[in-house]
Parts: structure tokens; sequence; C-alpha cells
């Protein structure tokens, strides 16, 4: 019995089947927690605060910018719909699994909760949310330039990359958008970083063997080749590194944050150089852990890191 028939009457059976193979609500949970907790604590640090956010303030604020992401994720499903029909039909709304009108329910009931949130909370950052909103609508209509960006893979990934670091702008103010206070100068790079690792996760989901390709379905390795493909995202992974290190220095915290990252580079140059050797499936599948990896070392060591210590000692 596949799970279309078994879920077919079992409506938490579908959304936990659903989730598990979209968008798996443990894993993204961690990061998004770790994206949201750095922001935030980055732009404390920057201006050299060394307590947090009201939990008040910063519950909500994570089911806010989890809800975001999770409403990307649904909008993703619309924006592709017709390609996955033709090209994907093993995904879950193509095989009926999961209708586009409960799609559509759910991110209803997932505006409604951001709107109640935001009034109830802190209508001020409504300002913040609403550009976020607009910038998700955008991409979702791919800024009324389609078959332009499918024709220029650049300005494709980089128009739909953009929508991370502006998700840090809402994410970093809730303590200095509401805080009425300048946003510090480091969070220029901090979001420069932001954008870079979205660059990460793309390329490095993204690395397939020459067996593993399908048609209709767009991959690096299929557009450049499976080697140049991982130099790519290798390129990637070291200048998210560089503006790392140069966004722990306006914390005061360049040497705490070397560490960790140089650590986790070099564990994350190990697949790439299994790959180089011999392609493999399961080490462009390593290539995809390490880039998920990579994510939350990186947000943790440039804010969360940090402002746990600064909150330990006191």
């Amino acid at each position: 019995m596949n799970v279309n028939q078994k879920c077919n009457t079992n409506i938490f059976c579908k959304w936990y089947h659903y989730q598990k193979e979209r968008f798996p609500i443990l894993a993204h949970g961690i990061l998004i927690f770790a994206f949201s907790f750095s922001a935030i604590s980055y732009a404390l640090l920057c201006n050299g605060e060394r307590s947090f956010i009201s939990y008040k303030i910063f519950l909500p604020g994570i089911i806010v910018i989890f809800t975001l992401f999770l409403l990307l994720r649904i909008l993703d499903e619309f924006k592709d719909a017709a390609d996955d029909k033709m090209y994907r039909p093993q995904l879950p709304v193509p095989r009926g699994l999961i209708k586009l009108s409960e799609l559509k329910v759910l991110g209803i009931i997932l505006l409604v909760i951001q709107l109640l949130i935001h009034l109830l909370v802190f209508p001020k950052m409504i300002w913040l949310y609403v550009i976020v909103l607009v910038y998700l609508s955008l991409m979702t209509k791919e800024f009324f330039i389609a078959d332009w960006l499918r024709k220029h893979q650049f300005w494709y990934v980089t128009s739909h990359m953009m929508i991370i670091p502006l998700i840090d702008i809402y994410a970093s103010g809730l303590y200095w958008f509401l805080g009425n206070r300048v946003p510090p100068n480091g969070l220029l790079f901090f979001f420069g970083v932001s954008f870079f690792n979205g660059l990460v996760l793309e390329i490095g989901r993204k690395i397939k063997t020459p067996e593993e390709e399908a048609i209709g379905v767009n991959t690096y390795s299929s557009m450049l080749g499976p080697i140049k493909a991982v130099f790519l995202w290798l390129l990637v992974l070291l200048t998210t590194y560089c503006i790392s290190l140069i966004a722990s220095s306006y914390t005061g915290n360049f040497t705490l944050s070397l560490v960790p990252l140089s650590i986790v580079l070099c564990i994350c140059l190990l697949p790439a150089i299994l790959y180089f050797f011999k392609p493999k499936s399961q080490y462009g599948k390593m290539i995809e852990y390490a880039s998920g990896l990579w994510t939350i070392v990186m947000y943790l060591s440039l804010g969360g890191i940090p402002m746990l210590k600064s909150l330990l000692q006191g």
C-alpha cells in the first residue's frame, strides 16, 4: 500500500507525509530558530548589548519567521505546479496526496496567524512584514518576467535568494526596528552572509550524479556538469566563510567565530573532495547535509554562541 492509499481518509497522515517530504518541521525548525536567534543576537552584540530581547517579543517573532518560510514553500507549490505535474509526478501535490486547494487554506490560516501576532504583539513590525510579503508575492509571479528569468539562471537565483536577507532584516528588526535604533553597520555583512549562505543551500541540494538527473528538473550539475557544480559550491562556501569572519569582527568575537567556522569548513570540504574523485549519489547527498551543517554552525557562531556566552557570564 502506497502513502496515498494509506492516508486517503486520514488528514493527519496526509499532512505528516507532506511535511516529511517538502518541509520537515523538525529540521527546518532547528535551522530557522538558529537563523532567527543569531540574527537578533548579532544586531544586539554589534551595539554592545549583552542581554537578549524579551521572550514576549522573541517567541511570537519566531512563529512569524517560521510561518513565513512555510508560506514560501506553499507559494512555490503553486508557482511550480505545472512543471511538477509534467516532470516531477512523484511529489505530494502532483501525485494527489495534498491538493493545491488544501495548501491555499493552510496559506490563508498562516497569513491570519501572522497578522494577528502583528496586531496584538508588535504592530510596528507590520511595516517590515509587508515588505517581506510583497517580495514573496513577486517571487511567486516570477517578477512578471518568468521567461526571461528562466533563460538567465544567475538573475533567477539572485532574485530568489534576496528573500533570505529580507527575512533577516525582519528578524534583526525585532531588536533595532522595535527599539527605534539605527541598524548596526555590521548587519550589512550579516545580510551578505545570509544571501551567500542561501546559495550554499540552493547549490548543495542540486548537485546530482548523471544517473540521478531527470528531464525538466534543473540542477547545477546538469547545467554546469558535476565537477564545475561542486567547484561553484566550494567557491560560494569559501565566500560565505570570508564574509562571516568580517561580520564577526563587528561584534568583537572574531576568534570565537573563527574556530567553529574553520572546523566545519574543513568537514564540508570532505564530501566535495570525495565527489571530485568519483561522483556518487551518496557524496552528493553528503554535500547537501554539509550545507545544512554549515548553515547552522555559521549562524550560531556569528550571533548565537557569543550571545549565550554573554548571558552565561551575566
